[in-house]
């Protein structure tokens, strides 16, 4: 997690709707709106090439940034973006404008850690991944870029739930409930293993009756 915001720059748009939206395209930029923080949504534009690189860079939805609007700074997160369905060229970006001491809600993925460490996995089960993110209340200012899973000890047939795991610090899971994170499942081969062990038994116990007695 990182405090440092990244910076942006942006245009006041002045007009809106779809023809404007179009025509700030043409002139390749990418629109966007700041919206919340209790003040009317701000329409802006932004660079196309800078904002498509920014997307496609990953964590996108997760960094907080700094987007200087001719000359006034407004700090923000991503909410959302749009993609041309075609040619996945960014299309319309919304920011939320962040206050002092709010929380917002993230999808923080789920990082696995010490498989090795694992008895189920050494004995060729694999991981069930329920839940590839958690969707968490958090600082801004304190975004994870995951949350560990540790598999040390766990063997086949066990599961882990988001009560198991800590979770960062001033960070809370929006699901009240103790859901499954992932399960240690065995793997088909091992499952056919096991169904041959006791059809081999009475095989082995029908051939000593019929061998002939000396």
């Amino acid at each position: 997690m990182s405090n440092t915001a990244k910076q942006i720059e942006a245009t006041v748009r002045a007009t809106n709707g779809k023809g404007a939206a179009r025509a700030v395209r043409l002139q390749g930029r990418v629109p966007a709106v700041i919206y919340g923080g209790g003040v009317e949504p701000t329409s802006i534009s932004l660079d196309f090439n800078a904002t498509k690189k920014l997307i496609f860079a990953g964590h996108f939805l997760t960094t907080v940034f700094e987007v200087n609007v001719d000359g006034k700074k407004i700090r923000v997160i991503p909410r959302d973006y749009q993609l041309d369905p075609i040619r996945d060229q960014p299309l319309h970006v919304d920011f939320l404008r962040l206050t002092a001491g709010q929380k917002i809600k993230v999808e923080v993925p789920v990082h696995i850690i010490n498989q090795t460490a694992s008895p189920g996995i050494k004995r060729g089960g694999a991981i069930n991944l329920v839940q590839h993110s958690i969707e968490m209340m958090v600082p801004p200012e304190s975004i994870p870029t995951g949350v560990n899973v540790d598999l040390t000890g766990v063997d086949i047939g066990k599961s882990i739930h988001v009560s198991m795991i800590k979770l960062p610090e001033n960070c809370t899971a929006v699901d009240k409930h103790d859901f499954t994170i992932l399960t240690i499942v065995a793997t088909g081969g091992m499952k056919d293993e096991a169904a041959a062990a006791p059809a081999a038994a009475p095989a082995g116990k029908a051939a000593a009756k019929a061998a002939p007695k000396k």
